[in-house]
């Protein structure tokens, strides 16, 4: 199921994680030359992708919204859009 892009995160290891609109987050890592995505390293870039659909597996099987990390403002919901810089 396709779901839009609405913020981004880094991970415990400093990899970019796209969030979702439907509560789930993705990896969006730029690892040539296995996965190529020059866009997830700027904020520029990351600004060009919100609104972009993602295919989520997670909605495909059902599972709960992941856990996001919070911001000054409090936790994230997966309507607030966020770009980290």
């Amino acid at each position: 199921m396709k779901h839009p892009i609405s913020g981004y995160h880094k991970d415990d290891e400093n990899h970019w994680v796209a969030q979702l609109a439907c509560g789930h987050n993705q990896h969006v890592r730029h690892d040539p030359p296995w996965v190529n995505r020059p866009w997830v390293v700027t904020v520029e870039g990351r600004q060009s992708m919100l609104g972009v659909e993602l295919d989520c597996r997670k909605c495909d099987d059902h599972a709960p919204a992941d856990v996001r990390p919070d911001s000054p403002e409090g936790p994230q919901s997966p309507n607030q859009a966020r770009v980290s810089r």
